[in-house]
């Protein structure tokens, strides 16, 4: 999480303006970037050094800062590298030198042959794990500038996000993975039905929300940011403590946000080893991996797939998987679809939830499973012919 001091940005009429990196930028963060490279190997306070001196291109300061801070926090992140642990390396060495009067470098020269390593291998290694002793090391991939502006931008907002009190995010299109993502990661969020437009809200508790575990949830709230970035449209406004003051944080489709990786398909592999077989078994229909929600108490149940034959659209069936879940939320989704009175609906049930007749929505076509949830059972619920019947 970003320092306050670093936090870059203004507020005008009540709306906090972050200083996002934009293409303006690229030319000194290209520049940044080749000096970062130049030092690769060299020990982390020669970098330093040079960062405090001006870059070839002009750059904010403030911008400049924090663009540094973004690029250097994942060499801190990095377990030291060294071809010796430095403690076991300055244990050899004083141990050595505590019962010699050699030079330093007989002492070094005769601990380093003792490790099969070199002098210079051996001194580089004694003070590895000191911040400015640390050999400075290639990103793991190539960070272009467009990256780093997008990654510096994400950072910014999320430290912002920490120092919210409420928040509301409007989207469209691909909701399933933010509100999962809300769900595991302990979010106080309610998922709202937009009363007929397309899409959801999630209404969320802020850190300033918390008396305590801030920390923690403020990195699970930021977590959800760049999740943002696969969905069609979105609007976020989040009420965030700047200054003392409750401000309005504004963030909407076409901010530069560094996205995440693209959301898993599937929740679990039993879903995905369904999706698969049964494409197989029945050709004639179509799998629909996100159908749209359904509206019940204003809130909104997301089933895992969409059966509806190809040649006859009326008959569309809504199928559910219930089985790795816990227990607590197998029953609150239960009771979600009791009340919601869907008629077209296949339940899947791990036959180790142990479900009661009386716990399942009326009407609802139950298919029980052990491990996988079998296609040509699925196709007899639902009234259609299993593939090779008579």
């Amino acid at each position: 999480m970003l320092p306050d001091h670093l936090v870059n940005c203004s507020v005008a009429g009540g709306v906090v303006v972050p200083h996002f990196l934009g293409e303006h930028d690229h030319p000194w963060l290209r520049s940044l970037l080749d000096e970062y490279e130049r030092f690769v190997g060299q020990p982390q306070h020669d970098l330093d050094a040079r960062l405090r001196q001006p870059l070839p291109c002009e750059a904010p300061p403030e911008k400049l800062k924090l663009a540094v801070e973004i690029l250097l926090r994942a060499q801190r992140s990095r377990r030291t590298s060294a071809p010796v642990p430095p403690r076991r390396a300055r244990a050899m060495v004083f141990a050595e030198a505590a019962h010699t009067s050699e030079t330093s470098l007989a002492v070094l020269s005769r601990v380093a042959k003792s490790l099969a390593v070199t002098v210079g291998e051996l001194r580089d290694s004694l003070f590895a794990d000191l911040p400015g002793e640390r050999l400075v090391e290639a990103p793991s991939q190539s960070v272009s500038a467009t990256e780093l502006a997008l990654r510096t931008n994400l950072a910014l907002v999320q430290r912002l996000l920490f120092r919210a009190r409420a928040l509301r995010v409007d989207v469209e299109g691909h909701t399933r993975p933010l509100v999962r993502h809300a769900k595991w990661r302990g979010l106080i969020c309610t998922v709202v039905d937009r009363s007929g437009q397309d899409g959801a809200s999630l209404e969320i508790s802020g850190p300033f929300a918390l008396f305590r575990n801030t920390r923690l949830y403020g990195h699970a709230l930021g977590e959800l940011v760049p999740l943002l970035a696969w969905c069609a449209r979105f609007r976020l406004n989040a009420d965030c403590v700047v200054e003392g003051r409750c401000r309005t944080l504004q963030l909407a489709t076409g901010d530069p946000i560094f996205p995440a990786a693209a959301p898993r398909q599937y929740d679990s592999r039993i879903e995905e080893r369904f999706a698969r077989e049964f494409r197989r078994a029945a050709p004639e229909w179509d799998v629909v991996r996100e159908p749209a929600p359904i509206t019940v108490d204003r809130t909104l149940i997301f089933p895992d797939f969409g059966l509806q034959r190809r040649s006859d659209p009326g008959q569309r069936w809504l199928l559910e998987i219930l089985g790795f879940w816990t227990p607590d939320y197998v029953s609150r989704k239960l009771t979600l679809y009791r009340k919601a009175l869907v008629g077209n609906l296949v339940l899947c049930i791990d036959e180790a939830r142990n479900c009661a007749d009386g716990d399942l929505p009326p009407g609802a076509r139950i298919v029980r499973f052990r491990r996988r949830v079998d296609p040509a059972a699925v196709l007899r619920a639902i009234g259609a012919r299993p593939p090779g019947a008579s």
